[in-house]
């Protein structure tokens, strides 16, 4: 902390001793070597820092202290000359080391600002734009004046003008520190300082020695005494380690106000100056400033050049990325109706619209983060699969287009196919092994030059291929007439729902073998005012898609609690025991789903064990809400049923990670159960999993009595379907067993 706070010491007592060299006599020996003191001074304090703070560039420092130290051997060399031998010579072997201590400096600046020209190209010619204005104005007010002067002997001449023309160096070593586009440091700031403390001290002594007849000069060492002070402070700011202009970014020359208002100025110097009375008579003055004026303009030129040719390219950069999905680098939306709209004039296209399957479950259950990653990974295998000539774009979230100019609906279905193949390998994210499904549609362009509408014919086929389970499908006109009439449905489920146009059916679930019923299965139904019966595989989906399934799903739970506990008052022991009441992925997803549940069985009085919710493998896979809600709903006593067990890709994994109490068997699995040979034998497979894990099996879609004995034989005792009776408002309770095995 104590090497922190020396810059700041320094600074006070350069300041302290400068203000004590104007309360001596100017011209007595203790005022001149108070000011060669804070030279030295300087100097050491330059060396300590490099000791202290170890920089980046220690050879930087090095230069800089050894002008500090031989300015103050050219003080010593004078000071003997008027102190000792009572003389005041020009020039004199003073001068010598005055003038090499400028190189010094110089060299040390260019360490400091140095910056690799292909970098900064811009700001070196902006350095060059303000070192060649104020150069002028040098050469114009001091340099040529000092040269002209006839009474002077060359030597003289050739002393005084050295000493502006090292100013000129210094003056565009600061001009390239303060145009560099890095970033600046604190000591690099008090280095820029110190720089112009001593340009203001040569520039003002070169001006009061040609226009001034009085002797002021000795004012002027108070900057000459700051510029030491400032040189030293620098070394000692901790900022020193890497002190410097930090390397920009290629291209990167922002131009600032005050940057413009800067060149703007310098760029105008040379004609401002023929303005000034007494300048441009003489022919050199004449020459210099014309010549000044051309440099000026071609680096003016130049600069507006690069300038230009900078915001053509960050706009061709801009119009890329505009152009590109920020995570995989695919193409975008909008690149991808600019690349279609232009395929669709120069012949046949077809174009596949992919969604992924369950991917809100990977975010869910694993984190966005891999997510992304399951994107890019999918992105590059997408474009790896393909042809060259087809154009892969991600139209946002888990959707992404593939384009193929020029093919015929056989190729692409081919393409698509082997697509499919393709995202059936799993892909490993992170230590995760992900099985990655998706729906693809497909379509043409015939018979349209709009983007808009073949990407909308892709959506539809993509939308009839996520709900039949096929995979990938291509469109057909007759596809949008069914999207129409669902949009229609959709739209009239909200007046059904308020004017009570749904009722209630209930099948039976029986105990084999003689066909007592155990409970039933809640079942809705929409009865239109003018469509009639409007079956449920209709009006559901459309329920989904537009979230009235919810309030649907609601509706359901409450009304066939209220009737369970109807018919149980009414009944007594005939009443069945269970009510199966059908959730969907929706419902289940909706944070808060179980408080309903408990909410609705406190309202109605239904005991929770009398309650079995039935759930879909698609539903416990729409994400960690799902399955939390289900934990949820089995520490309430409620029953879950996995429906349509089977059909899935991974039941037998859900059996271990969902709290399932029974498992209802898909009627795909019943249908050819009498049949001889390898019809049962899933069937079979089914009811011993379920024994073997303590769960209850119902078989779905019993027909027959023939299926019911060859059930009963394998093992279940409780099946449903046609057989025992079909979806009734009231169904028969009555003591005599219906549909029983063997009648």
């Amino acid at each position: 902390m104590r090497q922190n706070r020396l810059w700041w010491i320094w600074l006070v007592a350069g300041s302290a001793l400068t203000v004590g060299y104007f309360l001596l006599s100017p011209d007595d020996l203790a005022s001149n070597l108070l000011y060669n003191l804070v030279g030295l001074l300087s100097g050491l304090a330059i060396l300590l820092g490099v000791r202290l703070h170890r920089p980046e560039r220690p050879a930087m420092w090095y230069w800089f202290a050894a002008g500090q130290i031989t300015w103050v051997v050219g003080d010593l060399v004078w000071e003997y000359y008027v102190f000792a031998r009572h003389e005041e010579p020009y020039p004199s072997f003073a001068d010598v080391f005055y003038l090499v201590a400028y190189p010094m400096l110089v060299i040390g600046l260019l360490l400091l600002v140095r910056v690799r020209a292909s970098r900064d190209l811009a700001g070196l010619v902006d350095a060059a734009v303000v070192g060649t204005g104020l150069g002028l104005v040098f050469w114009v007010f001091v340099m040529h004046p000092v040269a002209a002067d006839s009474t002077a002997s060359a030597l003289e001449r050739g002393i005084s003008v050295a000493y502006p023309a090292a100013d000129v160096l210094l003056l565009a070593m600061l001009a390239r520190l303060y145009t560099s586009a890095g970033r600046r440091t604190v000591s690099a700031h008090l280095l820029g300082l110190a720089g112009l403390f001593l340009l203001v001290g040569d520039v003002g002594y070169s001006l009061v020695s040609l226009y001034s007849e009085n002797d002021e000069s000795n004012l002027l060492n108070a900057a000459f005494l700051l510029s030491y002070v400032a040189w030293g402070a620098a070394a000692l700011h901790p900022s020193m380690r890497s002190t410097g202009v930090a390397s920009p970014h290629p291209g990167d020359s922002r131009v600032g106000r005050s940057r413009l208002a800067t060149l703007a100025v310098s760029s105008l110097l040379a004609p401002a100056l023929l303005f000034v009375p007494g300048i441009g008579g003489d022919n050199i003055d004449r020459v210099a400033i014309a010549a000044a004026a051309v440099v000026l303009f071609l680096l003016v030129v130049f600069r507006m050049g690069g300038f230009v040719a900078q915001v053509q390219r960050q706009a061709d950069q801009l119009a890329d990325l505009a152009m590109e999905d920020d995570l995989t680098g695919l193409a975008n939306r909008r690149r991808l109706e600019q690349v279609l709209r232009s395929a669709l004039g120069e012949g046949p296209v077809q174009v596949a619209l992919l969604d992924l399957d369950d991917f809100k479950g990977v975010n869910d259950r694993l984190g966005h983060a891999v997510g992304d990653q399951l994107l890019t990974v999918l992105a590059g295998r997408l474009v790896t699969a393909l042809e060259d000539d087809v154009l892969v774009a991600r139209m946002g979230g888990d959707e992404f287009a593939i384009m193929m100019p020029g093919a015929t609906d056989a190729p692409a279905d081919l393409t698509v196919a082997r697509l499919s193949e393709t995202l059936r390998t799993p892909i490993r994210v992170e230590d995760h092994e992900l099985l990655v499904n998706a729906s693809i549609g497909v379509t043409d362009g015939a018979g349209t030059t709009n983007p808009f509408e073949v990407l909308r014919r892709a959506d539809v086929a993509m939308y009839v291929a996520k709900g039949s389970g096929n995979g990938y499908f291509r469109y057909a006109e007759n596809l949008d007439e069914e999207a129409d009439e669902q949009a229609r449905i959709g739209a009239e489920l909200r007046v059904a729902l308020d004017a009570g146009q749904f009722r209630m059916v209930y099948q039976p679930i029986v105990e084999l073998p003689h066909g007592r019923i155990r409970g039933v299965e809640a079942l809705v139904r929409w009865e239109h005012p003018t469509r009639g019966f409007v079956p449920p595989d209709q009006f559901i989906p459309a329920a989904e898609r537009n979230g009235l399934i919810v309030e649907l799903g609601d509706w359901i739970l409450r009304t066939a609690c209220e009737q369970a506990v109807a018919w149980h008052t009414e009944l007594g022991e005939h009443a069945p025991y269970k009510m199966s009441v059908n959730v969907s992925a929706r419902q289940l997803a909706q944070p808060g789903f179980s408080r309903v549940v408990s909410a609705t069985l406190a309202q109605t009085g239904l005991a929770a064990d009398r309650l079995t919710l039935e759930v879909t493998e698609t539903a416990v896979f729409g994400g960690s809400h799902a399955v939390q809600a289900l934990n949820e709903l089995n520490e309430l006593g409620v029953s879950i049923a996995l429906d349509d067990f089977g059909t899935g890709h991974s039941s037998l994994g859900l059996l271990q990670t969902v709290p399932v109490d029974i498992l209802k068997v898909d009627k795909s699995f019943v249908d050819n159960i009498t049949m001889a040979g390898r019809h049962a034998v899933i069937a079979t497979a089914l009811i011993q999993v379920s024994t073997g894990l303590g769960l209850t099996a119902i078989a779905e879609g019993v027909e027959t009595a023939e299926q019911a004995a060859e059930l009963h034989r394998l093992g279940y005792r409780l099946a449903q379907g046609y057989h025992f009776g079909k979806p009734s408002a009231t169904p028969d309770f009555g003591v005599t067993p219906i549909g029983a095995v063997g009648q």
